[in-house]
């Protein structure tokens, strides 16, 4: 096994606040058996631990300290995100059978051969201690989203508690930084003045917060009246808009901007609604900011953050251009790995896998895509046909979907344990009991209408 990674979580799980994390974590264990909620808010507290990371380049070895607590989780990001995922894969042992025939929906089955490829390459060309490493926390993760979460998606409570517990992900992750940020922003901002919070870079923020937004929507769309609660979901979700803003990442932002279109694909009063919010507010704000006060200092917005959206330059040209012709040169296996190394991805999922493993590797990924694409044309003919499931249908063609499009210009598909990876299951894991729900019941409903037939029912 990797003996630095080893070391720091023997030394995590030693320390006084190891020991207290794993206390307070089998407490959540325990409840998690009694309520599925504690469950849920377990996999958000996994998700978010795993968007933890530290910005490390060779022009900068060690980054600004963040204030106390976050320095300290963020030092132990990947032993805290371990300790979470073993304590989840607890809660799956024991996790009942459903009524579900399959738990995991196509799409995964061929992204786990896809990780099957990078594994098994690593293992024999690479570094085989990495390699058993990710075999262990992948096979952890297909495991409790087959035994745990699969299981749980069992009725539509049970899906707005996985929509919420990607809300509460976001939510966590909106709470922190806003207090990182009062307290010391240049901590959180000092790559090129881009907002990065507490992940590795502006980019990995983006894709998180862009990743939160269609549960969010469906989350406050639940409350029909504007209580206390909508008013503090909704404020998250402009939270959330603002530190999109803040990161200048043009693949985040492309990625919200596709989950508002496709959540709201039907509804132009949304949209309506959406355009006034947005011209009030610039019409109350406007005229208090004179040209000279548009700064940073106003706004929270660098003017290096803003030339980002409007700026033409094309970034990944020469990096999309080098994964292809590597992919000509090695078809089959793909590039060859330095003996005892990890292979490293551009800014594609599809690109990097062709490069990297050739097509044994792009074959199921290219299938992986097509099933998800399967997957999002079912849940919109489901969507239209069942005004009920409209909603649910739409957080998910808006998560998936704008995750798959953002794949197009980040390899976050090809991750382990990263966030961006496990609420991409989570999506996937969603959208497959709303197809499994609507064919169960449409199956009974078929059987009681043939039985009211040869029993002379009307």
């Amino acid at each position: 096994m990797n003996k630095d990674f080893i070391s720091q979580l023997t030394s995590f799980v030693s320390s006084p606040v190891g020991i207290v994390a794993i206390a307070i974590g089998l407490l959540m264990v325990f409840q998690a058996s009694r309520s599925r909620q504690v469950g849920w808010l377990l996999f958000s507290l996994l998700c978010f631990a795993s968007s933890l990371s530290t910005f490390g380049s060779q022009w900068m070895k060690v980054p600004p300290a963040l204030v106390f607590p976050l320095q300290q989780l963020r030092s132990v990001d990947r032993p805290l995100s371990i300790v979470l995922l073993v304590l989840l894969t607890i809660v799956a042992l024991s996790v009942p059978m459903s009524w579900r025939q399959k738990t995991l929906p196509k799409p995964i089955d061929y992204l786990i051969a896809v990780q099957g490829v990078i594994i098994f390459k690593t293992y024999v060309y690479g570094s085989s201690e990495f390699a058993i490493l990710s075999l262990l926390t992948f096979g952890a993760i297909i495991y409790t989203m087959k035994k745990a979460l699969g299981n749980w998606l069992t009725n539509d409570e049970n899906f707005y508690f996985a929509a919420r517990s990607i809300a509460i992900t976001g939510t966590i992750f909106i709470v922190l930084n806003t207090y990182q940020f009062i307290l010391n922003r240049s901590a959180v901002t000092f790559i090129t003045n881009r907002f990065s919070g507490t992940t590795a870079n502006p980019q990995q923020a983006g894709i998180l917060l862009a990743a939160v937004i269609p549960c969010l929507l469906f989350v406050i769309q639940q409350y029909g009246s504007w209580k206390f609660p909508k008013y503090c979901w909704t404020a998250i979700l402009v939270a959330v808009i603002y530190f999109l803003a803040l990161t200048g990442s043009r693949t985040g932002i492309l990625m919200g901007g596709v989950s508002i279109l496709l959540f709201y694909r039907n509804n132009g009063s949304a949209w309506f609604r959406i355009i006034l919010f947005f011209g009030i507010a610039a019409a109350v704000v406007i005229p208090f900011l004179q040209p000279e006060n548009l700064s940073s200092s106003a706004t929270g917005i660098d003017t290096s953050v803003s030339d980002r959206f409007t700026s033409t330059n094309n970034t990944r040209e020469g990096v999309w251009s080098g994964m292809w012709n590597s992919f000509l040169d090695n078809m089959i296996l793909g590039a060859p790995l330095e003996a005892g190394g990890r292979m490293g991805y551009g800014e594609n999922s599809w690109l990097a896998v062709a490069s990297n493993l050739g097509l044994f590797g792009l074959i199921p990924m290219l299938l992986m895509g097509w099933e998800c694409i399967n997957l999002l044309w079912q849940l919109y003919k489901l969507g239209e046909r069942q005004s009920y499931y409209f909603f649910q249908c739409s957080t998910v063609i808006s998560g998936l979907g704008s995750m798959l499009v953002g794949s197009f210009f980040e390899a976050f598909l090809l991750g382990n344990i990263t966030n961006s990876m496990l609420i991409f299951l989570a999506y996937l894991l969603m959208g497959g009991y709303l197809i499994e729900v609507d064919r169960f019941r449409t199956h009974y409903a078929r059987e009681e209408a043939k039985f009211a037939d040869s029993s002379g029912v009307y």
